[in-house]
Parts: C-alpha cells; sequence; structure tokens
C-alpha cells in the first residue's frame, strides 16, 4: 500500500530555509472601497468591495483623469475607516496636506506617514525594510492580531533610477534605455508575494500615453508592461468634462471631472467592463455616479417607462419608479435598495444579462437545451 505523502516537514523546511517565501494560500479578506459603487463592482464583483490587502493594484490614466484623487484621496479615506495604516509615497510632490484634508484623510502620525520619493530603489528599500521589520515585530502572531497596511506610490511615472539621476548632476540628459522599466519589473516581483503574507496592500498610479497600434487603439502605460503583468488589477483612466450642476441638471460650466474607468485586468471579477465615475470640484466623488447606466444600459434591470425609469423588486414585487435624476441622487434610497437585492439575488442565481433576468442553475440548463434545439 502506497504512504500517502506528508508535506509538513517538506514546508517546514522550504520557509526556513527561505523565509521570504509565501506558502500556501492568501485570498483577501480585507476590501477597501473606492468610494464609488459601480467601480467597486467592475473591479471585484461587489458594490462595497474595492481594492484588496495582500495584493498589487495599479490606476493609471492620463494627467487630470482622477487617479490620484481615487489613490491618495478616497482610497486612503476608506482604508483610515477600517483602522487601516497608510503608507503615501509621493514622488510628483502635489499631495499638500489641505488637498488631503478636503478629501476626508486623516493626516496625523498614527494613521498616515507621508514620505517624499523620487527614485524605483527608494520605494523597493521602503518596501522592503518595512516588510523585513513588520514580520519581526508581529510575524509570531495570529493573521487577525496584526495590524493591516496600505501602500499608496502616487506615481510610477514620476520615478527615476539611479543612472538617470547622475546623469542628470552631470547634465548629460540621455534616456533611461529601459532601465526604468526593468527596475519597475524588479520592484514589483520582489513585493507582490511578500506583502500577500501579510496583508499589506500596494496601489500605485502610472501615467498613460496614446497607442500608436491601429490594432490595439488602447492606451499604453508607461514604464514597461512588467508592472502590469504582475498586478491583480489594472484600471484605466480618461478624462472628461463634468457638465452637470449639483442637481444633475445639464450646464454649459465644468463642474469636476468624469473618470472613465476601464477594468483592463482584474482577478476578482469579469475585465474590460467600464464606468463613469463623477467627481465634482466641491462635493468630491459621487458614490452612486454609473450604476444608473450600468443597470439601465449594461444589465436592463431597470426599464423606461414613459419619462420614468422601472424597477420591480423580486424580494417584496414592489414597483420603485423615479425619473432618471431620482435614481441618481438616490431619491428614497432607491438605489440602495437595487443594489441589495440584485447583492441578495446573485448570490444563489446567476444573472443573465441577454435575457435581463434572473435565472437559477436548472433554468439556465433549459435554456441552453432549447437554444441547442433552434439550432
Amino acid at each position: 500500500m502506497v504512504r500517502p505523502f506528508n508535506p509538513d516537514k517538506f514546508r517546514k523546511g522550504i520557509t526556513k530555509a527561505l523565509p521570504g517565501v509565501a506558502a500556501g494560500f492568501y485570498d483577501p479578506d480585507t476590501w477597501i472601497s473606492t468610494g464609488n459603487y459601480c467601480l467597486n463592482y467592475r473591479i471585484s464583483g461587489d458594490f462595497n468591495r474595492g481594492v484588496p490587502l495582500g495584493k498589487v493594484v495599479c490606476l493609471a490614466g492620463e494627467s487630470g483623469s482622477g487617479k490620484s484623487f481615487i489613490a491618495a484621496g478616497s482610497l486612503v479615506r476608506e482604508a483610515q475607516k477600517q483602522g487601516i495604516f497608510v503608507v503615501l509615497l509621493d514622488s510628483e510632490n502635489a499631495l499638500d496636506e489641505q488637498w488631503l484634508h478636503a478629501a476626508g484623510v486623516e493626516t496625523t502620525e498614527d494613521k498616515l506617514l507621508k514620505i517624499g520619493v523620487s527614485q524605483v530603489d527608494e520605494v523597493g528599500k521602503i518596501l522592503n525594510d518595512f516588510v523585513e521589520q513588520f514580520a519581526s515585530d508581529y510575524g509570531d502572531l495570529d493573521k487577525e492580531e496584526r495590524p493591516k497596511v496600505l501602500f499608496i506610490v502616487d506615481s510610477l511615472g514620476m520615478l527615476s533610477d539611479p543612472t538617470a539621476e547622475a546623469q542628470m548632476a552631470k547634465g548629460d540628459m540621455k534616456g533611461d534605455f529601459g532601465r526604468k522599466a526593468k527596475a519597475l519589473t524588479a520592484l514589483v516581483r520582489g513585493t507582490i508575494n511578500r506583502i500577500a503574507k501579510w496583508n499589506i496592500g500596494f496601489v500605485a498610479t502610472n501615467h498613460t500615453y496614446a497607442s500608436q497600434d491601429m490594432f490595439d487603439p488602447d492606451a499604453k502605460v508607461s514604464g514597461g508592461a512588467g508592472f502590469i503583468y504582475a498586478s491583480s488589477i489594472v484600471i484605466a483612466m480618461g478624462k472628461l468634462k463634468l457638465k452637470e450642476d449639483e442637481n444633475y441638471d445639464k450646464d454649459t460650466k465644468v463642474h469636476g471631472i468624469r473618470a472613465a474607468c476601464k477594468i483592463m485586468k482584474s482577478r476578482f471579477s469579469k475585465p474590460f467592463e467600464s464606468c463613469k465615475v463623477k467627481i465634482p470640484y466641491d462635493t468630491g466623488i459621487d458614490p452612486y455616479s454609473g450604476l444608473f447606466d450600468m443597470f439601465f444600459n449594461d444589465m436592463g434591470i431597470l426599464t423606461k417607462q414613459g419619462n420614468s425609469y422601472k424597477y420591480v423588486s423580486p424580494a417584496t414585487n414592489e414597483e420603485v419608479k423615479y425619473f432618471k435624476k431620482g435614481w441618481q441622487s438616490n431619491k428614497n434610497g432607491c438605489m440602495d435598495q437595487l443594489m441589495a437585492d440584485f447583492a441578495e439575488l446573485k448570490k444563489g442565481k446567476n444573472y443573465n444579462i441577454a435575457d435581463h433576468a434572473m435565472h437559477t442553475d436548472e433554468e439556465i440548463e433549459e435554456i441552453e437545451i432549447i437554444e441547442e434545439e433552434e439550432v
């Protein structure tokens, strides 16, 4: 009779010989909201889950597309609400304390550590030293007892490498010839497994440039593809003008930006889904923006009736009907109810977007059989 293999000795030997190795599964158990329900859903398939700890997340976009507002503003604010300590690495010298306060971020030393960086090597050194110290201080504690930490780098695009800085000191302004891309790849390779073991989050913003490929028109992320390959979530962001006032009325003035977000990569939800997140200058991110378009255009859950839009709750069979502005503003909690019903139904049933209806697994099998017979 063949004896079953006992992996305990092998596992202990590997982790002892290679202390930095992360053995086992480290599925995310802590998620941080982006501040927008639709963007959360596009990323994770859940209206309240945005960015997970223990993974690498990249927000890439053109200047003024809202990536810094979401990364250094909304994510930091929502993380602090959960008691997560934030290390903010600023390479652009653009994150003023007054701006952070306006975004709802607490800047006290027990909640936030802001560090100015200029090189990829500095970011790597900070992360390496932090993880080593974290393992030394909290490695013996259970996972539930360890403090939770989120690293945010804003941005990768402004980081340089030591060779480039040495050249600048000599007045020799040559290109980096791929050195920065290699340094970023090395950074993420050395980071991704180490942070997973200790449930540390890592979010970075980056710049994009226009594609020159007619067969692949999506914007390209600067700094090479290595960082993109290793990231669990990649969000591409474009900049549109927000010409609506606080009452959702069309206006000729620009009241903010509309961040056109496209999920280029996600290991938790369907990729290449899009949403438009409204960020008014006066009030900050609109948490309900994008939901109306998703429920009406993409899923067909909202149906048009005259100038109104109707929804019938499957739980109570109650009909909810409002004008578009009512849904956008979450009048009487209408959008909260729709999200709660949708999330509850999704737990036990599969949503068939093509038929605009909820179906059980048995019903889907019957539909597939009928479709095959028709073919």
